[in-house]
């Protein structure tokens, strides 16, 4: 979303296409889906060169070889399939991996725990109230036979539970071969037994991996069937309530018809299809790109419906019939130009209606319909906006549901899905980017549900080395949230949560990103309304990522950089800045800053970049070599004390997805193997240990004990979730994962200690009556330590010591103990100063 900072400020404009789109191509071209991307642009943006977003996301020359394959296939007559082997193939190994990963641990050791957020107060809407948030909901199913029953999909966070209307909630499938969630449907006539389609049809539709079925309610899932649905995202899912075993499923490659309860499926249109009706009189409505189709035959057969002024292909369409009279029903559709429009049915004839004044600039990514169950002149619609329209004669009065001003309960925006509770027309709940809402009066107020829903999508973390219990996390459209061990977040800014950091030295000084090159800094530690933007100058119409790479020094010193169509190098917080041009022209993926006076930077086509500080000036940009040319960079580290030693990771599959380099960058050497053919995101070096580093996986996390010979998963107990960061708390010695749709976890990478680690830190002798201190320096200030002092010839019977611990903070890491200690005794006493670690968390 688009919103009004704390401060007053506004985050970048909404993108042509918007939002959705952008991030969408960028995600689909990190892992080589650039088919994929050019028929996600000319579907949800016709208007716009496919090719031009595509080369701004992946580069030139990856844009030439989507355009001659895109023309391949339309030359062969099948311009609706585009990239389709190559997802499923893609989609086949994210299955095989997840299944793996579902597998008891060979061996025992440390395991992953959430650590939220269990919910996050103050979130934003675009009217006067806040709100808590959670992530983005996909779709909504009431159990029919229990209105206290309630599943929810999240986009990549899976299937979650509720017994109790929302106000608790518990995760039902992370171990599934996909965590997106595109559809899910009762049975009406068996409520026991549902149905959901994996691989959500808005977004994360290249990771769908068929349909799940559950026989108990939702508690447990297991697979019903894969094909043909790999690679798929579903859009909507329904039974045919006259038809025993019939299944109804739009997805993104067609529309779907099974007989027998979902095991096997027949498609009978090949066009993406949104929306799926059934009335109870067995007559099926179908909302496709290019119309509306009906069926009266169990789906078997489909016709056109004439929409009198509809121009197809539709950017988007829904489709409902009215439950209360099954001769009334409406299709609501954004087309390519001009206003959305809405249709209403009655006595078989087609009509268009007055249509709310919705914002349809992500209709492709948020849209839905719905009518009320006792009230065939209500009627529901979504976008940006939720509203709800009531007919009286033949006059249509609009109200916006979603978004009160100047007073009013107000929810997120962005609208994906919609139900009612059964047998009470009154409730219904809405799901969108913030999570999921429930309304007692149509649509009238408004309470939460999103305490306990633990799937925030985290594009981001950074971190307070001294502090364990410290993080800040960017957010898909739900802003920028800080932890300090609470289960419950803090929303600290609005807009979309983009890269963030903090000084080490001083954090105080903390950094994020909206998206594009819009970073902020806050002296207070990230305190909402104490931003103040921090924007390097930015020639117009340079290119960047949507969301651009930003760092601080990992070490020392106030270096801060960014990147985007060049690198931006700030020495003093941000305060002023350096552009540093590319020497072949290229947008920043990936950066590291080891200290004060050096910058690492990689692009979206592989090439790598350092600059080094004089002294009085950055140096030009110097290309390394390249470890894997074409392969964006999706990660970098070099040893702070030797940065001879350089990691880099890619992100796209089919090759050497992580390099090592001993000199510098002048040669690599590939440490792939053993590791998933999975796209990695990100990598941590044990700074005690350089021979033992982790990797984030688009699932999973791996570990390396020497050097990166070989790999051995690290996953034990986190959900199958998509990993889009870690970092490493060197002294609390736990590693905190960045999830899409599954919040942070974290693990202690030694295990939590089970007993205190204990020895002996001085000796020394302090003669009759004397006092004297011993001081301890450079311990972390997170760990948690206990101080003895012990006579080593005891003397029964008196008392011989007195001491008192006093603790300095030298820097922010680490802190000094001063321990005095008396003798009380007349004659000289030998003597340890002993010590306990009982924690470094």
């Amino acid at each position: 979303m688009q919103k009004p900072t704390a401060s007053g400020r506004h985050a970048p404009q909404r993108p042509q296409g918007g939002k959705a789109l952008v991030r969408l191509v960028q995600e689909l071209t990190r892992v080589g889906l650039d088919e994929e991307a050019i028929a996600a642009i000319r579907a949800a943006a016709p208007e716009l060169e496919p090719h031009e977003l595509v080369a701004r996301a992946a580069g030139p020359e990856r844009a030439r070889t989507a355009r001659e394959a895109a023309a391949a296939r339309e030359e062969d007559g099948d311009p609706g399939e585009y990239g389709a082997p190559v997802t499923q193939s893609v989609a086949a190994e994210y299955r095989a991996v997840a299944e793996h990963l579902a597998e008891p641990a060979a061996v025992a050791g440390p395991g992953w725990r959430s650590i939220g957020p269990w919910t996050v107060p103050n979130g934003q809407t675009y009217g006067a109230s806040r709100v808590n948030v959670s992530g983005r909901i996909s779709s909504i199913a009431p159990d029919p036979a229990d209105p206290a029953h309630l599943l929810v999909g999240a986009a990549n966070g899976g299937v979650w539970e509720s017994d109790d209307r929302g106000a608790s909630w518990a995760p039902r499938t992370d171990d599934a071969a996909t965590l997106t969630v595109g559809a899910i449907a009762f049975d009406p006539a068996a409520p026991g037994t549902v149905l959901a389609g994996t691989g959500e049809g808005n977004w994360w539709s290249w990771l769908g991996a068929g349909v799940l079925r559950s026989t108990d309610g939702g508690t447990k899932w297991a697979p019903l069937c894969t094909e043909p649905f790999v690679g798929q995202g579903f859009f909507d899912l329904t039974f045919d309530p006259t038809r025993e075993n019939t299944v109804l499923a739009g997805t993104d490659r067609g529309l779907y018809t099974s007989t027998d309860g979902g095991a096997g499926w027949t498609r009978r249109r090949s066009v993406r299809t949104w929306s799926v009706s059934v009335s109870g009189t067995g007559e099926a409505l179908a909302a496709c790109e290019d119309g509306l189709f009906r069926s009266t035959d169990g789906g078997a057969v489909w016709n056109a419906v004439a929409l009198p002024g509809a121009t197809t292909p539709f950017i988007r369409c829904a489709v409902a019939t009215a439950p209360s009279d099954a001769t009334v029903a409406y299709a609501w559709a954004a087309l390519s130009s001009g206003a959305p429009k809405l249709w209403r049915r009655t006595g078989g004839a087609w009509t268009a209606v007055t249509p709310p004044a919705a914002d349809t600039g992500q209709a492709d990514y948020d849209w839905f319909l719905a009518v009320a169950p006792d009230r065939a002149d209500r009627v529901y619609v979504g976008a940006i906006d939720a509203h709800r329209g009531e007919l009286s004669g033949t006059t249509w009065t609009w109200r916006n549901i979603s978004t009160k001003k100047p007073t009013g309960d107000s929810i997120h925006p962005d609208q994906h899905a919609i139900a009612f509770e059964p047998g009470s027309p009154d409730v219904l709940y809405v799901g969108n980017d913030g999570g999921l809402f429930r309304s007692p009066d149509r649509g009238l107020t408004w309470k939460h549900l999103n305490n306990g829903l633990v799937i925030g999508e985290f594009e981001y973390l950074s971190q307070d080395f001294g502090s364990s219990r410290w993080l800040l996390g960017g957010t898909q459209d739900n802003g920028t949230v800080r932890w300090t061990g609470s289960p419950e977040w803090t929303h600290v800014q609005d807009g979309d949560g983009g890269d963030c950091a903090v000084n080490r030295a001083h954090p105080d000084t903390v950094f994020h990103t909206f998206y594009k090159m819009s970073p902020e800094r806050s002296d207070s530690r990230g305190e909402p309304g104490s931003w103040f933007p921090v924007k390097p100058p930015v020639p117009a119409g340079e290119k960047s990522q949507f969301y651009p790479p930003m760092e601080t020094s990992a070490t020392n010193g106030s270096t801060v950089a960014l990147g985007g169509g060049a690198l931006y190098v700030s020495r003093d917080n941000a305060a002023h800045w350096t552009r540093l041009e590319f020497p072949t022209a290229g947008t920043a993926s990936a950066m590291y800053v080891p200290h004060a006076d050096q910058v690492l930077v990689g692009t979206t086509t592989g090439e790598l970049y350092r600059t080094t500080w004089s002294g009085s000036a950055w140096s030009a940009l110097g290309a390394l070599a390249t470890p894997r040319s074409g392969a964006q960079v999706s990660d970098i580290h070099a040893d702070a004390t030797d940065t001879q030693r350089i990691w880099v990771t890619h992100s796209r599959p089919g090759g050497g997805r992580i390099w090592h380099s001993t000199d510098g960058g002048g040669s690599w050497t590939n440490r792939s193997a053993g590791l998933p053919p999975l796209p990695l995101n990100a990598v941590e070096v044990d700074p005690t240990d350089r021979d033992r580093i982790w990797v984030a996986a688009d699932l999973g996390v791996y570990q390396s004990t020497d050097g990166g010979s070989t790999w051995q998963t690290f996953s034990d107990r986190l959900p199958n979730a998509f990993i889009g960061d870690i970092v490493l708390h060197p002294h609390a010695r736990v590693l905190r994962a960045g999830t899409r749709n599954r919040g942070v976890w974290e693990i202690p990478v030694d295990g939590w200690p089970t007993e205190p680690v204990c020895g002996t830190q001085w000796t020394g002798t302090l003669a009759g009556g004397a006092k004297q201190t011993w001081s301890t320096v450079d311990w972390p200030a997170t760990w948690h330590v206990l101080w003895t002092v012990m006579p080593v010839t005891p003397k029964p019977g008196a008392p011989q010591l007195r001491w008192t611990v006093q603790v300095e903070r030298a820097s922010n890491e680490y802190v000094t103990y001063r321990i005095a200690v008396v003798n009380l005794t007349a004659e000289p006493v030998s003597l340890e100063g002993r010590y306990a670690i009982l924690s470094r968390y």
